[in-house]
């Protein structure tokens, strides 16, 4: 089986498929969900500014709630101070997470201006950073980076190898520069080099959109994980199927009834938990779930222009109702 296991010391991820850390997606509601529809090994908190944490803004404190049914979990930090990076990584550590992942991947101006892949341009910065963080925790310690900040600067290797000598237990290769964003293709065979370069375990991250899209990543790469981004807010199913497709060979695809279950399960969570902002959430997720749902933009625009969270819910089940009926009818309409 492709991706069956990964062991980062004494943390199991079973299987070896990992969702990534998203700003405003990944938080504990969407992270439960995915959980629920199995497959996905590891999860990580929406990336977190040291010192929003260290501040006390209660933005910050939110991103990082989690609960058991979500282990093993990373909370996943981006800062350019070292000493204040390892503080934090303290706090983090002391609220009980499996991991830690620094953030060295995320292409926002915001965020490029005190972390992220801004780091990738200071090696002797970065180098700091690592080894005070390390010092700073003894919990499983990781990275995720992308390759460079554009393709005049491709430096994944030397990061990986500084990373490893470091103590860093993992790292999480995103195939794309910061300069790029999310265009273009995602350059797998620089995955690959680093996978080529160090002992630690290499995560695979971009492009992989479908099951196959995995298997053709662990071939080409060699890498030890999966890391799914946005195709899971798209297809949650993902993880699941993953696992179909590397143990039997296929994989079944969501009838309109599971996508009905989907969106209805993740909407009545937000609703239940009294998320902040949970009609602001379904009306984001609104355009994702309901992709490859027959008069999907009927629905989309019913959920848009809903005035509360519970309007949503009753237009959700009203819509689905009629699809079902219109399936049923004499007329074959479908």
């Amino acid at each position: 089986m492709v991706f069956e296991e990964l062991r980062i010391r004494n943390v199991t991820i079973r299987p070896a498929a990992i969702l990534a850390p998203m700003a405003g997606i990944t938080d504990t509601v969407f992270r439960r969900f995915i959980k629920r529809l199995g497959g996905c090994g590891l999860i990580m908190t929406e990336f977190v500014s040291s010192e929003g944490l260290l501040r006390q803004n209660l933005k910050s404190k939110r991103y990082l709630y989690y609960t058991e049914q979500e282990r093993p979990i990373t909370a996943q930090i981006f800062g350019a101070d070292p000493e204040r990076l390892a503080e934090a990584a303290r706090e983090i550590q002391d609220l009980g997470f499996d991991l830690i992942d620094l953030n060295l991947g995320c292409p926002a101006k915001k965020v490029v201006k005190c972390g992220g892949s801004g780091l990738l341009r200071d090696l002797p910065l970065l180098e700091k950073i690592l080894r005070q963080i390390r010092a700073a925790v003894s919990i499983p310690f990781t990275i995720k980076i992308r390759i460079g900040w554009d393709d005049n600067e491709i430096v994944a290797q030397p990061v990986a190898k500084v990373a490893e000598d470091l103590g860093v237990e993992a790292i999480a290769v995103h195939g794309r520069t910061r300069l790029q964003g999310f265009s273009g293709r995602a350059r797998w065979d620089v995955i690959r080099d680093v996978k080529a370069s160090v002992r630690i375990p290499v995560i695979g991250n971009g492009d992989v959109m479908r099951p196959e899209d995995a298997r053709a990543l662990g071939a080409e790469t060699g890498c030890d994980a999966v890391m799914i981004g946005r195709a899971a807010p798209t297809n949650p199913w993902i993880f699941r199927q993953m696992a179909e497709y590397f143990s039997t060979g296929a994989y079944a695809s969501p009838s309109e009834a599971d996508r009905y279950q989907l969106i209805r399960d993740y909407y009545a969570m937000l609703v239940e938990e009294e998320m902040p902002g949970a009609i602001g959430k379904m009306k984001q997720f609104a355009s994702w779930f309901t992709h490859g749902v027959r008069n999907g933009a009927e629905l989309r625009r019913s959920v848009q222009s809903a005035s509360d969270a519970r309007q949503v819910l009753e237009r959700v089940d009203a819509f689905f109702s009629r699809q079902s009926m219109e399936a049923l009818s004499p007329s074959g309409v479908a």
